[in-house]
């Protein structure tokens, strides 16, 4: 009897341990080195920027039931707005420059060629016709600040009662699978009427792409300072294509 209760209680030690090591994984490098998970401070000094436009080509993304625009004509407006006003001072790296579909595993593999880079993400959002307002995405520790200083950037132009959506954690294929700093930034809802209108502006796009700009230069120039503490490192997998909608 002693036998079979140690057989037993090593078997369920045996089972347990699997388990148990998945939830406090070390931190893992990749094959170029890079730190797996994010677990780390966000970025500083970097100089190269890689810029992504959502959608493109046979994805035309949301579309404004009031005017008609697309989405990924915005996004790819807007990321050539944010890369005049950063200049000479970053590399900038356009994702897509024109009206061409990029898979989003390929916008992953093209991110991890670089090594002190950052990535941002722009899109437009649609949901329900009176959600509005700014949010930002992101899900690697090491992205948390960047994504603060864009959010708060947006939040600057964007009009007070559209509201702040604030930043959200989810682990998408842009927010968690390179293997740099990524965000995924939505500049406003185009399935609401006022914001719809307000994104058709080439006036106001300019001053979203001015202020995310200058979002970006803050984090090159001081790193993390003053975007508050460093959320919890959570281990998962890389996104695969079934996850969610991006």
């Amino acid at each position: 009897m002693q036998f079979i209760v140690k057989s037993v209680a090593f078997l369920s030690l045996v089972m347990w341990l699997p388990s148990c090591s998945s939830s406090i994984a070390p931190p893992l490098t990749t094959a170029s080195g890079r730190d797996y998970w994010g677990h780390r401070p966000g970025p500083k000094g970097f100089r190269t920027v890689i810029l992504d436009a959502g959608h493109g080509g046979k994805d035309s993304g949301a579309v404004s039931p009031y005017t008609r625009q697309r989405e990924k004509d915005l996004t790819l407006d807007t990321v050539k707005r944010v890369r005049a006003e950063l200049g000479s001072d970053f590399k900038v790296i356009l994702m897509r420059d024109d009206d061409t579909f990029v898979d989003l595993d390929d916008r992953v593999a093209r991110a991890n060629r670089y090594g002190d880079a950052i990535l941002v993400s722009i899109h437009y959002n649609s949901s329900g016709a009176a959600t509005r307002g700014p949010e930002t995405y992101f899900w690697r520790v090491d992205s948390h600040g960047l994504a603060v200083r864009v959010q708060q950037a947006m939040e600057s132009v964007s009009p007070v009662e559209s509201g702040n959506r604030g930043m959200v954690r989810r682990r998408l294929r842009l927010t968690r699978n390179p293997e740099i700093p990524c965000i995924l930034a939505e500049v406003g809802y185009l399935s609401n009427s006022q914001e719809s209108r307000l994104v058709s502006s080439a006036a106001y796009r300019q001053k979203m792409a001015k202020a995310i700009a200058g979002a970006i230069r803050m984090q090159s120039k001081i790193g993390d300072s003053g975007t508050g503490p460093l959320p919890r490192p959570i281990n998962a997998p890389p996104s695969r294509p079934t996850d969610a909608r991006e």
